[in-house]
C-alpha cells in the first residue's frame, strides 16, 4: 500500500507543481518573459525552455530508454533561438507535461522498482521519480521568485497573504473539523 500512496502523492505533486509554475508565469507579459535579470542569469523563457526539453528526455519511453535521449540538446535549452515564442515554447511546456503524466499515471506497484536508466545510471521507478521532482522543485522555485520580481507590485500571491497566517491556520482547522465529524443524521432524514 505504500507504494500505491507514494504514486499518489508524487503524481500530486507534479501537478501542484505545474499550477504553482504556471499562475507565476501567468503573471508577467511578454518582455517580462524573456527578461534575464544579468547574462549570467535564465530567463523565464529558458528555464521553461530547459523543463520542457528535460521533460520529453526523462518521459518520453520512461521505462524502456535511457532517460537521457540522444537527440536531446541539452546546452540549446539555455538558449533563446528564433521560432522561440512564448506560445511555442509554453506548447513544449505542455507536451513535456503530458509525456510526464502519460508515463506515470498507469504505473502499478509492481512497477516502482523496475530499473530505467538516466545516463547510463541504473535508477528504480522510484529513484528516477524522487529525482524529477526535486529537479522541477528547484526550478519551479526559481520560477516563482523571478516571476514575482518581474511582476513587482502586480503580484498576486501564490501562497498565504503576508499578514494572514492566522487567519489562514483557523480556516484550515475549522475545515479540518468539518471533515472530521461525523455526519449529522438529521441532514439525511426525508423532507
Amino acid at each position: 500500500m505504500i507504494g500505491k500512496h507514494w504514486h499518489e502523492d508524487a503524481l500530486k505533486e507534479f501537478r501542484r507543481l505545474k499550477r504553482q509554475a504556471e499562475k507565476a508565469l501567468a503573471q508577467v507579459n511578454d518582455e517580462e518573459f524573456f527578461r534575464a535579470l544579468d547574462e549570467e542569469s535564465n530567463s523565464l523563457a529558458v528555464i521553461v525552455k530547459h523543463l520542457a526539453g528535460n521533460l520529453r528526455s526523462r518521459w518520453m519511453d520512461f521505462l524502456t530508454s535511457d532517460g537521457e535521449k540522444p537527440d536531446r540538446k541539452r546546452d540549446s535549452e539555455f538558449v533563446i533561438e528564433a521560432g522561440d515564442t512564448r506560445t511555442a515554447l509554453m506548447e513544449r511546456w505542455e507536451r513535456g507535461w503530458k509525456y510526464l503524466f502519460d508515463a506515470l499515471e498507469p504505473l502499478g506497484e509492481d512497477d516502482l522498482m523496475r530499473t530505467v536508466t538516466i545516463r547510463g545510471e541504473p535508477h528504480s521507478v522510484v529513484q528516477a521519480v524522487n529525482r524529477q521532482l526535486t529537479h522541477y522543485g528547484a526550478h519551479v522555485g526559481q520560477i516563482v521568485f523571478l516571476a514575482k520580481h518581474l511582476a513587482g507590485p502586480r503580484w498576486q500571491t501564490l501562497s498565504v497573504p503576508r499578514g494572514q497566517s492566522d487567519q489562514f491556520d483557523q480556516k484550515m482547522k475549522e475545515r479540518a473539523a468539518q471533515r472530521q465529524s461525523p455526519p449529522d443524521p438529521l441532514d439525511h432524514q426525508p423532507k
